[in-house]
C-alpha cells in the first residue's frame, strides 16, 4: 500500500464517505481550498494508479469507488505511525496522549476494561478448545 499525500488522503476520506462518486461529487464535498476540477481529476487518477480507487466508465466520465477500505488504511497508517514515532510501543502511544491531556482517566478505564474483556474471552476460548 503506497503512502498517500495529505491531499490524496483528504480526497480518499471523501470517496469513502460517498462510497461511489464522480469528480464533480467529490468537488462538491470540498469546503475549503477547493482545487481546480482538472487538478482534482488528476489526484483521483493518482489514487487509481496507487490502487486505492477504481472506476466504472460511462462514456468519457468515470464513477469512482474505493477498493481499499478505510479500516485497512487506518490499520496500515496507525501501524506505521506507532512504529515511526513511538518505537513500536502502544504504551508510548497512550503515554503520549496522557501527557498531552488528550485522554481522560475515564477513557483509560474504558480501554483497560476492553483489554480485560478481550483477555477473558481469549481464556474462555482456550478452555473450550482443551475440552
Amino acid at each position: 500500500m503506497q503512502k498517500l499525500t495529505n491531499k490524496e488522503e483528504e480526497i480518499m476520506h471523501i470517496i469513502w464517505k460517498l462510497e461511489k462518486a464522480f469528480v464533480k461529487d467529490v468537488m462538491a464535498e470540498i469546503k475549503d481550498d477547493q482545487p481546480h476540477y482538472n487538478t482534482l481529476s488528476t489526484i483521483i487518477r493518482n489514487l487509481e494508479e496507487k490502487g486505492y480507487v477504481s472506476y466504472q466508465a460511462y462514456g468519457k466520465t468515470h464513477h469512482y469507488y474505493p477498493i481499499v477500505s478505510k479500516e485497512a488504511y487506518k490499520k496500515r497508517f496507525m501501524s506505521t505511525a506507532i512504529e515511526n514515532y513511538f518505537n513500536n510501543s502502544y504504551k508510548n502511544v497512550v503515554s503520549f496522549f496522557a501527557k498531552e491531556e488528550k485522554i481522560s482517566v475515564d477513557e483509560l478505564k474504558e480501554i483497560i476494561a476492553l483489554i480485560e474483556t478481550k483477555n477473558a474471552q481469549g481464556k474462555d476460548s482456550e478452555k473450550s478448545e482443551t475440552l
